[in-house]
């Protein structure tokens, strides 16, 4: 039987179980990114409710892209992985409700995500982003397949 690890809000976890599953629920705006190496078979995966810290020294750090994902990442290279061989994949980033105002979470998650990336020669391998749909996004660490689940449909990217 399969290990369920929650990600909660603003929250990352890893793990090197090949027996684990990362989870996060209720990606709306938020931003959800799954990390996988497959020559150490270890996964990350964070789940970020805004883009931007105003300040580096922040209560939780996981709750924004800018400073949350480089935390993740440094946390997978401290197990071992190289930043060649993670495949990194995201979900998230909508526009809930339909509502449209200047903040535009969503997108501003996923600029500054695309952003980061572009400054380290990174490149998302699958992106499940926009649109106005509540997604669940699973990794399986023993395979590094992750699975997206919206309204009783569910797909791989």
């Amino acid at each position: 039987m399969k290990n369920r690890i929650i990600v909660t809000i603003s929250d990352m976890k890893v793990s090197r179980k090949p027996n684990d599953i990362l989870v996060t629920h209720s990606l709306g705006s938020c931003l959800g990114l799954a990390a996988w190496d497959p020559t150490v078979g270890v996964g990350g995966m964070i789940h970020c409710l805004l883009p931007r810290a105003t300040k580096a020294d922040v209560k939780n750090p996981f709750m924004y892209v800018n400073v949350g994902v480089p935390l993740m990442i440094r946390k997978m290279v401290s197990l071992g992985c190289t930043k060649n061989s993670l495949v990194f994949k995201a979900a998230g980033c909508g526009r809930m409700l339909h509502i449209q105002n200047q903040f535009d979470t969503g997108a501003q998650n996923l600029a500054i995500l695309e952003s980061l990336f572009a400054k380290n020669a990174v490149t998302l391998a699958g992106r499940d982003v926009g649109g106005s749909i509540p997604r669940t996004m699973s990794l399986e660490m023993d395979t590094g397949i992750l699975t997206i689940t919206s309204q009783g449909k569910e797909w791989h990217i």
